[in-house]
């Protein structure tokens, strides 16, 4: 089982944001994950795609444009054109979702779908074949900094399971709250993809730094994959 650990630069410094992508991806991420928020979807503003478009992106690095927006569908081209390498869209945020996955696929781009902590899994039941991957929010989306919720570890547990008796090889990424106290359990559950914002940024500003905390996050991972294989 391969884990990633994709930075959220929610949690960065968006003052020499270019930089900081570098610092991150020097210290052992291959994944930036990009929290675009609306402030209507979500209560929070952060970016678009004209700003995603001016972060200098390191070769090989894959931009993850986690869209907390409404109305996504009117905004996949703009970011396919500034970078995304895959396109989360909120199951919650457009009335048309199997449209706006083959949407998102006829630019080339990968497809995935996120799920707020009270969205049940069921309604990907028809469209789990499209995606690429699927994000289970750990945390009310809107912010950084909040704690994990509980109940998500039995949510992804589920969720791996449905994939596991389908024969699906779906990535599950995880956001919010993902921490070394919080990602072995949540890998063990089923987890392959974590997003950490404050558990990589805060406190820390060097490469030497970001490379502690990833290592730190992944040494915990390691030991949620080992429980995980007894599990099953």
């Amino acid at each position: 089982m391969n884990i990633t650990i994709a930075p959220s630069i929610l949690s960065a410094n968006f003052g020499e944001i270019s930089e900081e992508i570098e610092r991150v991806v020097e210290a052992g991420a291959s994944w930036i994950h990009l929290d675009v928020m609306d402030g209507s979807f979500v209560p929070n503003i952060t970016f678009g795609a004209v700003a995603v478009k001016s972060f200098n992106k390191p070769q090989g690095v894959v931009f993850d444009a986690h869209l907390m927006v409404v109305h996504p569908e009117h905004h996949i081209e703009s970011f396919v054109k500034a970078g995304a390498d895959i396109i989360t869209v909120h199951a919650e945020a457009t009335h048309h979702l199997h449209r706006t996955v083959q949407q998102i696929k006829e630019y080339g781009v990968k497809a995935a779908v996120a799920l707020n902590p009270a969205t049940p899994l069921e309604v990907l039941d028809w469209i789990y074949p499209e995606l690429d991957m699927v994000l289970l929010m750990s945390v009310n989306p809107g912010w950084g900094g909040q704690q994990f919720i509980p109940a998500i570890y039995k949510k992804i547990e589920k969720l791996a399971h449905k994939f596991h008796e389908q024969g699906l090889a779906i990535p599950i990424q995880v956001d919010g709250g993902i921490k070394p106290n919080t990602i072995r359990r949540a890998v063990s559950a089923g987890a392959t993809n974590l997003v950490a914002g404050s558990a990589v940024f805060d406190n820390g500003s060097s490469t030497a730094e970001y490379r502690e905390k990833i290592q730190a996050l992944l040494q915990e991972a390691e030991q949620g994959v080992l429980t995980r294989s007894q599990i099953v």
